[in-house]
């Protein structure tokens, strides 16, 4: 009891930062801000661009708090998650559920007074399907749990995209489409790396239920539908040649590594893939940022006359 009692007085500001979950948040506020900038010809509004990304930021650390806390006897037992504030004892279940609900809040309301209703009750659904839906219920239902709650993490484009037009619309259902696809080959990798241990606590995960030739033979099948959907911003008109090469190029070095993952001629191919689809879901995204930029009409000097 008083070791708790120590552990717990001693939480900092780091503690309830990694509540949060800051590096994933923060490739989630990359899309929102990208999905936020391809909405619109020009420059995204000042306000929807701060606003809009903080109340997402502050709902997507609560979703984040909340998996801390749901995951507390997962995390004690597991090598990579067991330094984990709340496993630790150096931040209590309370504290963190009353942290979880203040961000909530805060982001909720920042949502609904100063940028629009759909993006905030967007955003709420999206909170509620990772940290409960999934969190709560699929990651220890089934070994699709990642297929089915990879939804709810693959929102921010599409909140950034109500933000400032208020609106759905097809293209920001393509940005969203392209990161539902991208995240099951993201985290069977690592599945597969941490395999023993997802079997230690009795999570499902693929690799445990199946083996791991099975999911490394569907890790490359979701890398190919995941490599042709990201064609179609191109097809579609919403992006252009810079962003399509960035695509081919990106997707290639993808499906080169799925395929040296399944052919089982590098021990390290597994974690090799993961850390690579961090950067490939960043690098693809900036470039059709780009590719935004430079060829709409009136932005820059390379822009192309519209059709």
């Amino acid at each position: 009891m008083t070791e708790a009692v120590t552990q717990t007085a001693g939480a900092s500001w780091r503690d309830y930062k990694e509540l949060t979950k800051p590096g994933v948040v923060a490739l989630m506020i990359l899309t929102s801000v990208i999905g936020m900038c391809m909405a619109v010809p020009g420059w995204v509004p000042l306000d929807a661009l701060i606003l809009g990304n903080l109340g997402i930021a502050l709902c997507a650390g609560a979703a984040a708090a909340v998996n801390h806390l749901v995951d507390q006897r997962i995390d004690e037992r597991m090598a990579r998650t067991r330094n984990r504030p709340i496993a630790r004892g150096r931040v209590t279940p309370v504290n963190a559920a009353l942290f979880a609900l203040a961000l909530g809040v805060a982001g909720m309301a920042i949502l609904l007074l100063w940028v629009n209703a759909l993006t905030a009750w967007l955003t709420l659904a999206s909170l509620v399907g990772y940290a409960f839906i999934y969190t709560l219920f699929l990651k220890r239902a089934t070994p699709q749990n990642i297929v089915i709650g990879g939804l709810a993490g693959a929102a921010p484009p599409l909140l950034g995209w109500t933000a400032v037009t208020g609106e759905i619309h097809g293209h920001a259902l393509l940005l969203v489409l392209i990161i539902f696809a991208w995240t099951p080959p993201h985290f069977w990798a690592l599945a597969i790396h941490r395999k023993e241990e997802y079997a230690l606590v009795d999570v499902p995960m693929l690799p445990v239920t199946h083996g791991e030739a099975f999911t490394k033979l569907h890790i490359l099948l979701y890398t190919i539908i995941m490599f042709l959907i990201t064609l179609l911003p191109f097809a579609t008109r919403l992006s252009g040649p810079l962003y399509l090469a960035g695509a081919l190029v990106l997707g290639g070095r993808f499906l080169w590594w799925a395929i040296v993952l399944m052919r089982d001629t590098n021990p390290r191919a597994a974690i090799m893939t993961f850390k690579y689809s961090i950067n490939y879901l960043m690098l693809l995204f900036l470039v059709m940022l780009v590719d935004h930029y430079l060829f709409t009409p009136g932005l820059l000097p390379f822009g192309y006359p519209a059709p």
